[in-house]
């Protein structure tokens, strides 16, 4: 009896449970990335209050739009990585891994300088005061500290993947998972440091995540990929930012709709209106995080493929991604419907006005679920197919063009629902774009 590979590596032919094989590991990781915003707000809305909650809530979109670039880099360094992989250019692909992550150290180093002494100023500009505005303050200066950590987290979530140790990447992730959750727990319940002691805690979280892997490239020469010295290559900063565009575009445009999402709610409903949103995306992360996970676990196979030159493995896979997604996406969806309320009082239990708000949110912005999976992998796909022109269209008609500009049109239509319903109507819109281009381009890549 032939023995059982431990090790799935990128040229394996990928059936069903092989896929979820080497996918769940980065589903996973992407889920427990997750739980450091929930349990920051779960531990803050019931030890510190609504308006240490609120404050949160302000900062994180301004956190998350710093790490775009980290996003972009990870997404687009892995693709032409995985390229180079399967094309059977090791070398190269090692010298590319390397530059991208030096860039990325003294990159996050500069901008985490600057945006630390103007945290005030940008607290401001959010419409924070008092209480909040000093919450917002603390808050963001000290996860600004952690940034070229938590740049180097986002960045190996990618290219641990390529390197075949996703199974790695999914430790990591719950080693700095639990760090989160258990220093929560001392530094707000115990400690009572509020959101000073939420931001510590997701800050050591980071620092796991980002070093650990950083000195398992350091120490041990991973069959695929380690550090080298690496030459200035103005090609390989072009292709990485190009395929990863879509990334940054994504997540910068989510920043974005947060922050206008929050100043909306704030003006329509109140204070009240961005402690919902923020229990809402608490859960959306988690769905979303699901899709992410998928997408970012595939991407390298499709790449080296294409490098390859199989078309027939592209197809096979991107059929039983495209089933994978869809039950995923019907479960996922039915689960958040049936639970809403139990997910928010598990936040905002304190309060029973609150918790019919959050609930009726939940269930109205949940349905964006259907089609929210297929727009995050369609936009992936592509960028692992190295066609950074399609992927980013994706992204910026999906994020910037759609969501804002539903956000804005339906709770003049229809009124506060509006504002629940406005992410569903733009990922239905998204998804007919997604697929026009997917039909486009078939016999281009032959999936």
């Amino acid at each position: 009896m032939p023995q059982k590979k431990k090790t799935i590596q990128l040229s394996d032919h990928f059936d069903y449970r092989t896929l979820m094989r080497f996918t769940i590991p980065s589903i996973l990781m992407m889920v427990i990335f997750s739980v450091y915003s929930i349990v920051d707000g779960l531990f803050v809305s019931n030890f510190a209050g609504s308006d240490g909650f609120a404050a949160v809530n302000l900062m994180m979109p301004i956190a998350m739009m710093i790490s775009c670039i980290g996003f972009m880099a990870g997404a687009g360094g892995s693709a032409l990585i995985s390229k180079t992989l399967g094309e059977g250019k090791e070398d190269k692909a090692r010298a590319q891994f390397s530059l991208i992550i030096y860039l990325i150290i003294g990159l996050s180093l500069l901008i985490g300088v600057a945006i630390f002494i103007f945290v005030p100023q940008i607290a401001a500009m959010m419409g924070a005061e008092g209480t909040i505005y000093g919450n917002c303050v603390i808050y963001g200066r000290i996860l600004i500290a952690a940034l070229p950590a938590f740049m180097l987290q986002i960045l190996f979530q990618n290219f641990l993947v390529v390197a075949e140790r996703p199974k790695m990447g999914m430790i990591i992730a719950i080693s700095s998972g639990v760090t989160n959750i258990v220093l929560d727990a001392l530094f707000i319940a115990v400690f009572k440091w509020g959101v000073a002691g939420a931001a510590a805690a997701t800050m050591l979280g980071q620092v796991i995540g980002g070093l650990v892997p950083l000195g398992y490239f350091i120490l041990k020469k991973n069959h695929l990929l380690w550090f080298v010295k690496a030459r200035f290559s103005l090609d390989t900063i072009k292709k990485t930012c190009v395929n990863g565009f879509s990334a940054f575009i994504n997540n910068a445009s989510m920043s974005l709709i947060g922050i206008v999402f929050n100043l909306r709610l704030m003006s329509l409903i109140g204070s009240d209106g961005v402690v919902a949103y923020g229990v809402v995306m608490y859960v959306n992360y988690i769905v979303s995080g699901v899709f992410m996970g998928y997408s970012t676990g595939i991407a390298p196979v499709f790449s080296f493929n294409l490098g390859a030159e199989n078309s027939k493995e592209i197809h096979g896979l991107f059929r039983r991604s495209l089933v994978v997604l869809g039950i995923s996406a019907v479960v996922l969806t039915a689960l958040v419907m049936a639970f809403a309320r139990e997910l928010a009082a598990i936040f905002v239990s304190y309060d029973e006005g609150l918790m019919m708000l959050t609930t009726s949110a939940l269930r109205l912005y949940n349905l964006s679920s259907l089609a929210s999976g297929f727009n995050i992998f369609a936009a992936a796909f592509f960028a692992a197919l190295n066609n950074g022109r399609v992927s980013s269209i994706l992204s910026l008609t999906r994020t910037l063009v759609f969501q804002l500009g539903w956000l804005f049109l339906l709770p003049m239509l229809i009124g506060q629902n509006g504002i629940w319903l406005s992410v569903a109507a733009a990922e239905l819109f998204a998804l007919a774009v997604a697929l026009r281009y997917t039909v486009r381009n078939r016999k281009r890549y032959g999936y």
